[in-house]
């Protein structure tokens, strides 16, 4: 893809406080919990890590978009919101720009992509969105070039947003703030606005803590990315349950700060992904999404190191009888 053009971001550990001092009224700050081991005895099998999970799951709509949309939207003009916003997506960002759309009192529409589970689709209507459906090429051209002549109104990126991805940055301010000794932390990457969000808040308050990537290896754009040194296309990529996390690519405007904050990325197999989805139920009862199991299945592959790790939960948005066959 090239090497990125330098673009001037404003995100820093200022302006996640600042819309730390806003989302709340919609957003929740959700807790930080053990996921505690069956045995800690010398009879276990296996050594776990040290393992929290950040359960974004709570959120109102069922994963962190929220957060940075409603701190998006809440920043637009009264020209800008007249005119209606739309955005794209793969099933959370719509319902988070959705619901921080009605809060503002505007219009809201979203590009879909085909991909999209109905679970996800029908929840952007009930927040009162209408939906455009298109092929998942045609959703990533517009992801990439900021537009689509398809959509009408203000444009609200899902990742590629200042203000979005600060939204994102408070979950990094609470881990931090719960969890004083935390050694490492994982987050699911799709775009990368959440990646960048906490890794910027996480990385300016407690900068000895390494930050990875989570990413399925049907789709690890990250990964070839750190490998080549630029933002580059995952080749091979395959569709999968994992539709919240793994694009085809990093947008080279990304590339600069996903590049100068993360240690790395961690890929697992689609398997690993529903093991942490099993395991997650099991032990704290709650149902996690693909995309924030794939940061679980990061942390116990071992390939975090040790310490105290926290994965992101980012999402819980999933078919009951869809979760109920991949971890059967």
């Amino acid at each position: 893809m090239g090497r990125a053009v330098a673009v001037a971001r404003r995100i820093n550990l200022k302006t996640i406080r600042d819309a730390a001092t806003a989302i709340y009224g919609i957003a929740r700050r959700t807790p930080l919990i053990p996921l505690e081991p069956i045995q800690r005895d010398a009879s276990s099998p296996t050594i776990e890590p040290d393992l929290w999970l950040k359960l974004e799951t709570l959120q109102p709509i069922g994963s962190f978009k929220i957060r940075g949309a409603y701190n998006a939207l809440r920043q637009l003009t009264s020209d800008q919101l007249a005119r209606g916003v739309w955005t794209v997506s793969a099933g959370n960002a719509g319902q988070g720009v959705a619901m921080a759309a009605r809060a503002v009192g505007t219009s809201c529409s979203v590009l879909v992509f085909e991909t999209a589970p109905q679970i996800k689709l029908a929840a952007i209507e009930r927040l009162g969105a209408s939906i455009v459906t298109a092929s998942y090429d045609e959703c990533w051209r517009a992801v990439e070039q900021h537009g689509s002549d398809r959509m009408a109104g203000h444009f609200v990126h899902p990742f590629d947003n200042d203000a979005f991805i600060a939204g994102n940055g408070t979950i990094g301010l609470e881990i931090v703030e719960d969890l004083r000794d935390v050694d490492t932390v994982i987050v699911p990457i799709g775009g990368g606005g959440l990646l960048a969000g906490v890794a910027t808040a996480v990385r300016a308050l407690r900068p000895e803590v390494k930050i990875y990537g989570a990413e399925p290896d049907v789709a690890a754009p990250l990964r070839a990315s750190l490998d080549r040194d630029e933002a580059s296309y995952f080749d091979g990529w395959e569709p999968s349950f994992v539709d919240g996390c793994g694009g085809k690519s990093i947008i080279p405007t990304m590339w600069p700060l996903l590049r100068d904050l993360v240690d790395g990325s961690i890929v697992v197999s689609l398997d690993e992904v529903r093991s942490a989805m099993r395991l997650v139920a099991e032990r704290t009862h709650i149902i996690a999404e693909g995309a924030g199991a794939c940061a679980v299945a990061a942390a116990l592959s071992g390939r975090a190191g040790s310490g105290r790790i926290t994965a992101v939960l980012s999402g819980g948005n999933i078919d009951l009888s869809t979760f109920t066959k991949l971890v059967a």
